[in-house]
């Protein structure tokens, strides 16, 4: 009980107990107050901590939505670019050169449709007067072609006069016109002779054949293998053309050739290997073929996935002036000791993909990578396609933007493209590899526009090489463009009957891609080599090449040219 203060101790009892009472009173009050504050202060306490946890339980379920919605929207990009792609695959386009087919085969089958209207309105009297359409310039004819004269005349007098005609000029017009192919049976006769003083028996000796003991001449056999692996036909359907014309050549006695002939020019084939690996900077891809696996039994034979490796060289690009050409190999697998060995003795530059089998020939220090800018490219554009991607959209605009360069460099010396390219396409280059990071830190990097971002920045720095030597390319354009007949042959032969069916065709389509490269006819220039390759000395080896060819086929029609306008 609270003590009564001392001024008021001389106050009456009841006075002071009233006091007492009213002090303890609040005093109790004040300890009631006090409760309730604690009370209080432990409840809003307990609440904060309830609303925290339900914060954080809130923000957990946030996350966990936010990721689910993520994953989902990867899940969806990444089914939409599938989709896009197995689309692509089944209904569009394959490659850029069928691409280009298919163009080529619709713009034909248009102007047949123009044509033939144009014909019905030229016959119908009612059609409306249009202007006259500017006539096509077209390429002469060549002027080695043979010219068959046939003269017109009205008649051999007048028929108002009966007078005779002079004649006043001559309006000469050129059709072209096409005469069937015929085969001819060369008949190689060698008599025997005796001396009628000595009685000595003398015989010519038999002149070098491409292929002993068989009867196909130089020219035919140029023809087989032009066809097979420059067009494309295979030999069975060659041996149906032959039966057309009465000759019997099965499909297996050619094949028989071929595996012979491409042996023979297998020295040819090596010299052009020599020829690209003397260059500073080659292009080389690989594409698959299928290999025909014999197995027991009938009906038990299946096909293998095997590889045709391209190595090629162009220098037209920077004006080197020495001549392009393309070298093929076959192997049975896509091991990374094949393009090792192939690239043995090669010293230099590589334009290429980023197919991890070419890093051991990386880690020699003697091939130097260059990596591929339409393979950047091809994988954004391919993105932006499917999902149309601003962000994807944007990077294919600065690519393009270092083409626009390329364009202006083509075709200039190597010093000159350096300091375009030192000018133009740097800035350009280094904008984009930043640009590339600052998108990759906003982006979730499971996306699909993330992967292919990752694989820009991978690449660039290894594509940063082209901006010092004047001598690189942007792309590899080269090599995939050398892969392309493969790809179209393919698709008529189905596979290779052996490894060394895969050999020959390597052999094949080294000699026919090359001369095509160098605008010469490779079945002229077959049969021009296969002609003299059996007692061609082997230390001049390139006397033989497809370069030589033309340079000895323009000196001969100079000359001609020139004893003409003497």
């Amino acid at each position: 009980m609270s003590q009564i203060p001392p001024n008021l101790a001389n106050l009456p009892p009841e006075v002071q107990a009233l006091f007492a009472a009213q002090t303890a009173e609040l005093d109790r009050k004040d300890a009631e107050m006090l409760g309730q504050s604690l009370s209080h202060a432990a409840a809003q306490k307990r609440l904060k901590a309830e609303m925290a946890s339900v914060d954080a339980a809130l923000s957990a379920e946030r996350s966990a939505h936010a990721r689910a919605i993520q994953n989902r929207d990867t899940i969806i990009a990444d089914l939409r670019l599938q989709l896009h792609g197995h689309k692509k695959h089944r209904f569009g386009s394959k490659s850029e050169s069928s691409a280009q087919l298919t163009l080529e085969l619709i713009l034909e089958e248009m102007e047949i449709e123009q044509a033939a209207e144009t014909d019905d309105e030229d016959a119908s009297s009612d059609a409306e007067a249009k202007p006259p359409r500017t006539p096509r310039k077209r390429k002469p004819f060549p002027k080695n072609l043979k010219r068959v004269q046939t003269t017109i005349t009205p008649s051999d007098a007048c028929t108002d006069c009966g007078g005779s005609f002079k004649v006043l000029g001559t309006d000469v017009m050129e059709e072209l016109e096409y005469v069937p192919g015929h085969y001819i049976v060369n008949q190689i006769g060698r008599p025997r002779l005796a001396c009628t003083c000595c009685e000595k028996v003398v015989q010519a000796e038999m002149p070098s054949r491409p292929i002993p003991k068989s009867f196909v001449g130089p020219a035919l056999m140029a023809h087989i293998l032009c066809c097979k692996y420059g067009y494309h036909l295979p030999l069975y359907r060659q041996s149906q053309m032959f039966a057309n014309e009465g000759i019997d050549l099965s499909g297996s006695l050619m094949a028989g050739w071929v595996g012979k002939c491409t042996k023979l020019l297998e020295r040819v084939s090596d010299a052009i290997r020599d020829h690209v690996f003397e260059a500073q900077a080659i292009f080389m891809d690989d594409t698959t073929v299928k290999l025909l696996q014999k197995g027991k039994g009938r009906g038990k034979n299946k096909t293998k996935t095997a590889r045709l490796w391209v190595y090629a060289r162009k220098e037209n690009t920077w004006a080197s002036g020495v001549p392009p050409a393309v070298w093929y190999q076959f192997s049975t697998s896509r091991g990374a000791e094949h393009p090792s060995q192939h690239l043995a003795t090669y010293e230099g530059f590589a334009h290429a993909d980023a197919y991890a089998g070419y890093n051991d020939a990386y880690r020699t220090g003697r091939i130097k990578e260059m990596a591929c800018i339409a393979h950047v490219r091809r994988e954004i554009f391919d993105l932006y396609e499917s999902t149309k991607l601003p962000v994807a959209g944007e990077a294919v605009l600065r690519i393009k933007k270092l083409y626009d360069v390329e364009t202006q460099a083509r075709f200039l010396p190597a010093s000159e493209r350096v300091a375009l390219r030192q000018e133009y396409a740097k800035p350009i280059f280094d904008d984009l590899e930043v640009w590339l990071k600052e998108q990759l830190g906003k982006i979730s990097s499971k996306t699909p526009l993330a992967k292919a971002i990752k694989y820009a920045l991978a690449r660039l720095p290894k594509a940063r090489p082209y901006l010092d030597h004047g001598f690189l390319e942007l792309d590899n354009n080269t090599a995939e463009n050398a892969v392309h007949p493969v790809a179209v042959g393919r698709k008529n032969y189905l596979f290779m009957g052996s490894e060394a069916g895969g050999k020959s065709a390597a052999i094949a389509y080294t000699l026919i891609e090359t001369a095509k490269m160098n605008k010469v006819n490779p079945e002229a220039w077959l049969a021009w080599v296969l002609e003299r390759i059996q007692d061609h000395p082997a230390n001049r080896i390139n006397d033989l090449m497809p370069w030589a060819y033309q340079d000895m086929i323009n000196a001969k029609t100079a000359e001609a040219e020139a004893k003409g306008a003497a």
